[in-house]
């Protein structure tokens, strides 16, 4: 059976940014719990070489619109990465989701061999949505 492009995609990013608002609800149920200001959390890290978790959620809300907006032939929505607070970070993922749902199926079935188009370290890499999708996004 033959998977499509779209189902390899849309509903892949959307579940995974489902899971992260699951998680920064989760996070803030926490931290309101044992007395912690959430506040505090957006610029926490994990480890000293990670991103900041506002550098997480953004880097996940930019893979899953880049990847579904290259593939589609669309341009993106542009945020201006400048959250600052939890509810800020929560609203970017509910406002990735809800463009990512805009995208019709047609935009993305039967364009496996879209050319997408890629700057990598100042070098312009030009590779078909599908294998973009499977290898980058």
């Amino acid at each position: 059976m033959a998977i499509s492009l779209f189902d390899a995609s849309v509903p892949v990013f959307l579940r995974g940014l489902h899971q992260l608002a699951h998680v920064l609800d989760k996070g803030l149920a926490h931290a309101k719990f044992v007395g912690i200001d959430p506040e505090t959390l957006v610029d926490a890290r994990l480890a000293p070489d990670m991103f900041t978790l506002a550098g997480q959620v953004r880097s996940s809300s930019d893979a899953s619109k880049l990847g579904t907006a290259r593939i589609a032939g669309l341009t993106a929505p542009v945020f201006a990465d400048d959250e600052t607070t939890y509810a800020q970070l929560q609203e970017r993922v509910a406002k990735t989701i809800a463009w990512i749902k805009t995208v019709e199926r047609s935009a993305i079935e039967g364009h496996e061999d879209r050319v997408v188009t890629l700057k990598i370290r100042g070098e312009e890499l030009k590779i078909a949505a599908q294998p973009y999708l499977l290898q980058f996004s």
